[in-house]
Parts: structure tokens; sequence; C-alpha cells
């Protein structure tokens, strides 16, 4: 039924509609965005050629406060992708509690079949391009998909040499030595490992000795599988998309973690003096179906579809991409009572160290990694507590609904405060 990104979003939200308190009416101004600019960026190739790219950003909600959201690079960026993960942004920080609204942004295109000196240029054409809808105090981008520091830098110059000063607050995920903070790298890794903590507590099951299989090991999903390993789990499979390595007895998710730095993929690291002669090499969608205590997606969206759904055999799915199970595929694992921690909730650590990324450049004055990490589990802690209140006094029939519940009502509720303008 709803198997593309925005269709998925929307079915999520129809879903919990009837067990929040929220007018309708307001609820029917939820499920459209404020506005979205799609630009064109010309870009010169190193070889003097001209080539021509589409970029967007859209800003979903701005009730609760500036629209926050990612930029990703990626072939399979388009309008209704880039909508739908504002949506989800909005969701998140409200669920978290964060005095944000939800944005995204993305440019269709494959920065590995680019220079560095070109992804600067696209990058800062892009910047240019929507620099009119951000600001510290209007929308506020971030990392995603094919992005990261050195990108994040490139936009706050750009958005800074047309202010005429430095402007750090105007993106968040930056390098430390141009206004970053401590922990940002690793925090939505983070964010997941510790709601896959509290996950195994609520199930009632040890997490130590657990057997774990990450799908997507970027960013999120090495730091997760790390963070995870050290708690005592046993990282069992992991993939890329060169591949998957799975062995029963446990993986070096640390070296596997080098090897990936140094080569770019997993691919190859078998035959390295770190490789293993029992680990076996499978698929993406074999390492979906393992016989494993929990199952982290951590690629991109739509990868749990309804024929997934029917042969997963983890006993939990802890969502560290945004939007990889399908709504039907949702609805299957909901009849076989296999639980699913939300995107919204359980990859909601990299937001909230923005945020204190944000606060910090606003006030000029800097945390340590041990008061931003403390930051993330508190704030993360009380929004897994909230969403198990919701769970229970609503009789919502998983967690992803109690979510929704938590997050629609106050993005609902900021909406009837302010009331609709003119």
């Amino acid at each position: 039924m709803a198997e593309d990104a925005l269709g998925n979003m929307l079915a999520q939200m129809d879903n919990a509609e009837p067990y929040a308190d929220i007018d309708a009416d307001v609820f029917e101004r939820l499920k459209h965005p404020e506005r979205t600019l799609k630009v064109t960026l010309p870009i010169e190739r190193d070889d003097g050629s001209v080539d021509v790219y589409e970029g967007y950003r859209c800003q979903f909600d701005s009730a609760r406060g500036p629209f926050k959201g990612g930029v990703r690079y990626h072939p399979s960026v388009t309008q209704d992708e880039v909508t739908a993960l504002a949506g989800w942004m909005t969701w998140k920080t409200a669920l978290v509690d964060l005095p944000y609204g939800g944005a995204k942004g993305g440019v269709v295109v494959d920065p590995n079949d680019m220079s560095d000196r070109e992804v600067e240029s696209l990058t800062r054409r892009y910047t240019e391009g929507i620099r009119r809808m951000i600001g510290p105090d209007m929308d506020v981008p971030a990392p995603d998909i094919n992005t990261g520091g050195q990108e994040m830098a490139w936009m706050m110059d750009t958005y800074s040499m047309y202010g005429g000063y430095v402007i750090p607050d105007v993106v968040t995920g930056k390098p430390i030595e141009v206004g970053g903070t401590a922990g940002r790298v690793e925090a939505t890794g983070r964010g997941v490992a510790v709601t896959t903590r509290r996950a195994f507590d609520f199930f009632d099951r040890r997490l130590e000795d657990a057997t774990i299989a990450v799908q997507g090991f970027g960013n999120v999903g090495s730091v997760t599988g790390r963070l995870l390993s050290s708690m005592g789990a046993n990282i069992v499979a992991v993939s890329d998309v060169s591949g998957a390595l799975h062995d029963p007895d446990g993986l070096d998710v640390m070296a596997i973690e080098q090897y990936i730095s140094e080569n770019g993929v997993m691919a190859g690291y078998e035959d390295t003096d770190n490789g293993y002669d029992d680990a076996d090499q499978i698929t993406n969608g074999d390492l979906l179906r393992l016989d494993v205590d929990a199952l982290i997606p951590a690629a991109i969206e739509n990868v749990i579809t309804p024929d997934v759904a029917e042969d997963i055999r983890a006993d939990a799915v802890i969502e560290a991409a945004n939007g990889p199970t399908t709504f039907d595929a949702d609805m299957i694992l909901r009849e076989r009572d296999i639980p699913v921690v939300p995107d919204i909730l359980a990859n909601a650590g990299g937001v909230i160290v923005s945020y204190l990324e944000w606060v910090q450049n606003s006030q000029q004055y800097s945390w340590d990694l041990e008061q931003v990490n403390d930051d993330l589990e508190t704030r993360l802690a009380r929004a897994f507590d909230e969403t198990l209140d919701a769970y229970t006094a609503r009789d919502a029939p998983d967690l992803r609904t109690a979510a929704y519940i938590v997050a629609l009502e106050r993005v609902g509720s900021a909406h009837e405060m302010r009331g609709l303008f003119p």
C-alpha cells in the first residue's frame, strides 16, 4: 500500500491518529509541508565541461521552532523522498522534545564520481541556492548520507561570505575546528546503541552475548556495532554496498571498521590477516533474514519490505536508518509479534547533539565530550520512557504508534496554541 517513503510516512501518521488527542483540522495541516524549493546546480567539472544537477530543500513544519534536518547527496534523491525525510525529522525533534521543526535537503548526485573540488563546488552552489531559506533562527542543515563535516564547513563558509561575518550556527555537524562539538560524529550511532540497550531492558532480555546483525556499516552502523560490542553484545553480521559478512561466533567490528576506513568498502576484508576462516560471505538480503536477537537496519529507507518481513527471524528490529521498514512490512511484523523500535526514537541521537552544537555556537561556549554524551543519554532515556508511557496508557498496538502519539500531540499542541495566520 505505502511502499514509497512519503506514502510510508503519511501512512504511519494515519495509523497513529486514532490514538492521539489531536484536532482533525490540525492533523490535516500536519500532513503537508510548509514549502519545498527545487534548485538547479550547474557545476564546472575538472575537464572543463558543465554538468547540471538538481537539489531540494523541504521545510515541513516550524510550529515548535526553526527547521532542522540534514542534506544528502545520492542518485536516488527525489522531492517526495526529501519531503518524507523532512516529515520524519519533524516527528523526531518533537519526540525528543527539541525546540525545532523538521526539514531535509538533497542533491541528485553520486559524489563518488566527483573529485573533492567538484564536491566543494556543488556544495557551495547548493548553499547559495537555498541560502534565502536557511539561517540560525530559520533552518539549520546538517550532514546526512554522503555528506559530513567537510561539506558542512563549506556550507558555513559560503553562508558566512554572504553575511560578511562568521556564522557557525547556520549548520551543525561541523568539524570542531570551525565550531563543531565533541561527540557529533558518533552521536547517531551512540544513540542507536543506547536505545538498543534500553530496548533489551524493556524486552527483559540480556544485551550481553546477544546476537546482533547490522545492515549498513557506514558511520551510523559502524559506531553502533562498535559500541554495542563494547557493551557485551555479539555482532555476528555486518554489511555495506559491497556485500556482507556473517560469523555466528562474532566479528571483530573494530578491525572491519578500520579496513573500511582504509579501503572504502568491506569487500576484500576476508582475505586480510584479520579476516575470518569461518566467516561466510552473504548478501544484504541474507543478513536481513538471519536468526539473531536484534536486526539493526542502518542503511537507507525501504529495505524491509513485506517479503522480507515475512522471512525475518530476528527477535526485534532497531531502526537506525530513516524509514527502513515499509508500512505494509510494519503490519506484518506487528502480526508476527516482532517489536520494532522506530527510527524517530532509535536514531535521534544525531539531532540531539546537533541541537547541543547549535546552542554552544549561539552561546559561544563549548562543552566537553562527557557532558555532551550525558545530555544525549538523558534526552533519549526520557523520550524512550515517554514512548513506553504512551504505549501502555493509550493501548497502542506497537512502539512506533506510541512514538507518533507523543510527537503528533506535541506538534499539534503547538499549532493549536499559535493559531492559524492570518
